[in-house]
């Protein structure tokens, strides 16, 4: 094990804070009960274009670093299967060659995107994991201004998630697309799936108390040993350095989608890398951030980005048809 990705392990006491300054999330606590001697575990990592960090309860450090290593892995791996910059990544070989064939998926990218079907249908295309075209066109970390009008249009309410075959043969899962525009781009839902995963791992290991943390994608995994929650501070569009808002959770999933990480300026206006499919560009509205909690991560991911900048009426009817133990638990207002 790399010991450049290891934190110190700190004996605590009931009034310390946990601090997770990663992604929209910037603080989470927990009190400890007084008894029993408990270690802190601590580490990071670049994974999935971001950084996840983890963060154990445990009274053998080496047992929680040891499941720390396998949640790590499971991280890595959502990420070689589906990541979308990698030619050799199912995400990668899908839109390299599913418009001319069909192209062998593992059942975890298969199941992944059925999800992601399954949110485009019940938002009616408002989340679509195949509008990959426009988003390499937008490439907001790179834009100083935004691509031509024609270019654009080219990409606007053409629902591409109708064009996605998704079937078997074999008894193995293969995709088809039959719109060449089609490209995937699995990043509103992938995140969330890898955290689960890596939850699942924590558990196994016999860990009952974590964080998990990616860049935005939390799970809250048990809850403080005195019975309590832990509280996640939700940070503000407008001071990174302070949250706008607390929530308290435990065994349950919370994902932000917003704004304010990834977008460049250009005459007066943020343009930003949440791209509303019915125009090809990035959607308009003087919501600054949306955070939702579920049962799970890929839930709660996916659920963020659906309702991004929607009206709370047509929100509540997105979550009612796909999750109906999701909830909008955060919207930060601003200037567009």
């Amino acid at each position: 094990m790399r010991n450049a990705d290891r934190a110190e392990s700190p004996r605590f006491s009931r009034r310390e804070v946990l601090a997770l300054g990663v992604g929209a999330f910037v603080v989470a606590t927990m009190p400890l009960a007084a008894r029993g001697r408990r270690a802190l575990v601590r580490r990071t990592l670049p994974v999935m274009g971001t950084v996840a960090e983890f963060a154990v309860v445990h009274r053998d450090p080496r047992q929680a670093h040891a499941a720390i290593d396998a949640a790590m892995e499971e991280l890595r791996r959502v990420d070689r299967l589906m990541t979308r910059f990698s030619e050799t990544s199912d995400v990668g070989r899908a839109n390299r060659f599913a418009a001319a064939r069909p192209v062998a998926l593992s059942d975890a990218t298969a199941g992944v995107l059925r999800e992601a079907l399954a949110w485009a249908q019940a938002s009616e295309g408002a989340f679509d994991p195949a509008i990959g075209r426009a988003v390499r066109l937008w490439d907001v970390g790179h834009r100083t201004a935004p691509p031509p009008d024609g270019a654009v249009r080219r990409f606007a309410g053409r629902r591409f998630y109708r064009a996605l075959d998704l079937g078997t043969w074999r008894e193995n899962p293969v995709i088809s697309f039959t719109d060449p525009d089609v490209e995937l781009d699995l990043g509103g839902i992938a995140k969330g799936h890898g955290v689960d995963r890596a939850v699942d791992a924590l558990r196994r290991a016999g860990i009952t108390q974590a964080i998990v943390n990616v860049g935005g994608d939390l799970y809250a995994l048990g809850g403080a040993e005195d019975g309590g929650p832990w509280r996640i501070g939700i940070q503000s569009p407008e001071d990174p350095s302070r949250p706008a808002a607390e929530l308290d959770i435990r065994d349950a999933a919370v994902a932000t989608s917003g704004d304010y990480l990834q977008f460049f300026r250009h005459g007066g206006r943020r343009y930003h890398h949440l791209l509303d499919p019915t125009t090809g560009a990035p959607r308009r509205t003087p919501v600054r951030s949306v955070t939702v909690t579920a049962a799970t991560c890929l839930t709660a991911d996916a659920a963020a980005t659906a309702v991004f900048g929607m009206a709370p009426e047509r929100a509540a009817r997105v979550l009612g048809a796909r999750a109906a133990e999701a909830r909008i638990v955060s919207t930060i207002a601003g200037d567009a």
